[in-house]
């Protein structure tokens, strides 16, 4: 999910805006960029589900909680309204 949202640039189709949005991830389309959608509010929930769920399966062992919590913060913060259109330390810059 990262990797598709956040990572891939550009439109797998041919848009009407001329190419404004080729340098814009898949996650900063959606919606044309709308915060608070409700497409968006349940791609963010969707990996907390599966965070708990696996975290109840594996009966909160310390090892799998912390690599399921690593990976719920590296999922879960790029959509934070705070970082559209940011791009820490130059990565996935252009």
């Amino acid at each position: 999910m990262y990797l598709l949202l956040h990572t891939v640039k550009g439109t797998p189709f041919e848009t009407p805006d001329q190419g404004k949005d080729r340098l814009l991830t898949h996650w900063e389309q959606i919606d044309y960029g709308t915060q608070c959608t409700s497409s968006r509010k349940f791609l963010s929930i969707s990996p907390v589900v599966l965070y708990l769920l696996t975290s109840f399966y594996t009966k909160y062992d310390h090892g799998h909680f912390l690599i399921n919590t690593a990976s719920l913060l590296s999922v879960l913060l790029p959509k934070l309204p705070q970082f559209h259109r940011v791009r820490l330390f130059g990565l996935n810059q252009y």
